[in-house]
């Protein structure tokens, strides 16, 4: 799966002129926590989130009265506040790779490319949303989390016995496990009740960790 099936497109931009004032407001109607800023030529110049609008002031604050303060911060551009040394994606980087760009870089948004053309963006909330369809959260089953050895063919014993007592995988994800000999897996299995499917998969696995009925 890529970034652009998975992406917002067409996403709301400003330009560096728009003030902070009004950032805030198109953030709050839209329900959004950044903006790709965009150049009159269409030219992506920058991104804004939520805080760094928030941290928005003017630098003589300390200063100024209350009234004055507002005014100055009524008059700020969002090109003064912006981030401007934007990370992007290309929309066919595979959706995994964003997010560890995302976790290595520590931000929640990536603005996605189409060459020069902004075409979308991909943010920490797309994520979580692949994430609970990863593990079909949003349907009912018997979910499991197995410790397999390290070895080839381990995942195909999970499965074919699941197949063989009657089970229909709707969920597979693998993860480290507690050491380099073994690998941690969750599955997420319907058609079949829950003691068959303990008696078919403990003889394959190294321990069953947890099981319960979602």
């Amino acid at each position: 799966m890529n970034v652009g099936q998975r992406m917002t497109r067409n996403p709301i931009t400003i330009t560096p002129d728009t003030t902070v004032p009004e950032a805030q407001a198109i953030m709050r109607r839209e329900k959004i926590r950044r903006l790709p800023v965009l150049d009159k030529n269409g030219k992506l110049v920058g991104i804004v989130s939520a805080l760094d609008l928030s941290h928005a002031s003017p630098s003589p604050a300390s200063t100024l009265d209350v009234w004055e303060m507002h005014y100055l911060i009524s008059k700020l551009k969002v090109e003064q506040v912006m981030s401007k040394k934007v990370i992007t994606v290309p929309e066919d980087l595979p959706i995994e790779e964003a997010a560890r760009i995302m976790v290595d870089n520590e931000i929640s948004g990536l603005p996605v490319m189409r060459g020069s053309l902004l075409v979308g963006i991909i943010t920490e909330s797309d994520l979580f949303k692949l994430f609970i369809e990863l593990f079909g959260a949003r349907h009912k089953g018997i979910r499991l989390t197995l410790l397999l050895p390290e070895k080839r063919g381990e995942l195909a014993k999970v499965s074919n016995a699941i197949t063989k007592c009657g089970g229909n995988i709707i969920s597979f994800a693998t993860f480290e496990g507690e050491d380099p000999s073994n690998a941690l897996c969750t599955v997420k299995v319907t058609g079949v009740e829950k003691e068959p499917l303990l008696e078919a998969l403990t003889p394959v696995v190294e321990r069953v960790i947890d099981v319960r009925e979602t």
